[in-house]
């Protein structure tokens, strides 16, 4: 089934990004309304009720007066609790504009914050809204309609606030996991203290420590590669095992981080590590890797079950190791010259199959 919320949300995306309203004929000399008055309209008959409460309240016409004096005091704080709200909001729908945002987060947020900031296309001549209720119970409701969106997008103030007061939110922010990644190869311990400079990042020249360099009877254990012509040189091979029992603790360590908040760790899944695309296989896309059929669906897999966890960890290890660490264990050169040296291919391998029959013998 097609998901429609990574639909709507990338061809939204896609709209914005390539400016294309700007050459729809008769846009640009079009009457577009972007005033939606939201603080008007929700205010406009308030200061009759005000007004109304106040005298009874000076005449004593009331009764006890609870309350009118509790809506007298809802009202009075009104006008600050709309603006705190509205700052709330529109704090949340931003997410939807960063770079790696997930599109599997419903679409009603992306068209929200077209609506709210005003977007082309989403204006009140488009036949969109936005209209702010203030609630009996002093609560406020923003509400969000238009022709994308299938019911409208009601947004409850006490809903939102309690949301943000549990340090969760309403639109999920992918984790940036390429900074994480970046910082756990710095951490590691695979590379030499001098290779990582003071800005903590790793040095253009930084390689993997020789401890970790794959070895025969205490010399390296080359590869031999063709490089045509009949010529040959050797590469530093790893040993692979002894690398991932080191890494695996800081990995542990990482993986734990990101999954105490799992609805980031669904983002981070469907934005980075369904797929397992690399870094440069994204860069030549129009539109980054998705996770399409292999989504995880914040409304169905929250909380995650364990097998989802582990595979989380899986996934994250393999990424890093292709985005991050692969570049570092690929096509090395011995540092001892004479063994970087290009050489004739039959004569190398034949040396190297001497070596290996002497040292076993």
């Amino acid at each position: 089934m097609e998901n429609k919320n990574i639909q709507i949300n990338l061809l939204i995306k896609q709209m914005l990004q390539s400016d294309n309203m700007a050459y729809v004929p008769g846009y640009l000399s079009s009457r577009v309304n972007i005033d939606y008055g939201v603080l008007n309209k929700a205010y406009q008959n308030t200061g009759k009720i005000y007004a109304k409460l106040k005298a009874e309240l000076e005449r004593g016409t009331c009764g006890d007066c609870i309350m009118e004096n509790k809506m007298l005091l809802q009202l009075e704080a009104a006008p600050q609790a709309s603006l705190d709200f509205l700052s709330n909001v529109m704090g949340e729908l931003q997410v939807v504009e960063t770079g790696n945002y997930d599109p599997n987060n419903y679409y009603a947020f992306m068209v929200a914050n077209c609506i709210i900031s005003k977007k082309p296309g989403f204006s009140k001549t488009d036949g969109y809204d936005i209209n702010l209720t203030l609630l009996d119970n002093g609560a406020q409701e923003l509400v969000f309609i238009g022709p994308l969106l299938e019911e409208p997008l009601i947004i409850n103030s006490a809903a939102l606030q309690s949301l943000l007061d549990a340090d969760t939110s309403m639109v999920v922010e992918t984790p940036d996991i390429n900074k994480g990644m970046a910082e756990l190869l710095v951490q590691s311990g695979l590379f030499m203290p001098e290779d990582v400079g003071e800005d903590g990042q790793l040095s253009a020249s930084a390689k993997i420590s020789e401890e970790f360099i794959l070895k025969f009877n205490g010399e390296p254990d080359y590869e031999i590669i063709d490089i045509g012509g009949g010529k040959g040189r050797n590469i530093l091979q790893y040993d692979m095992d002894k690398i991932e029992r080191k890494l695996q603790p800081f990995i542990n360590a990482e993986v734990a981080g990101i999954l105490s908040a799992e609805q980031e760790a669904v983002a981070a899944w469907n934005v980075y590590l369904a797929k397992q695309t690399s870094l440069e296989e994204d860069d030549q896309m129009v539109q980054d890797a998705n996770a399409g059929d292999q989504s995880w669906y914040y409304e169905i897999d929250l909380p995650l079950h364990q097998d989802k966890k582990i595979l989380f960890g899986e996934r994250y290890k393999a990424f890093f190791i292709k985005n991050y660490l692969k570049q570092f264990l690929t096509n090395k050169l011995p540092s001892v010259e004479e063994d970087a040296a290009v050489f004739d291919m039959q004569d190398g391998i034949k040396a190297k199959a001497s070596k290996i029959m002497g040292d076993n013998q």
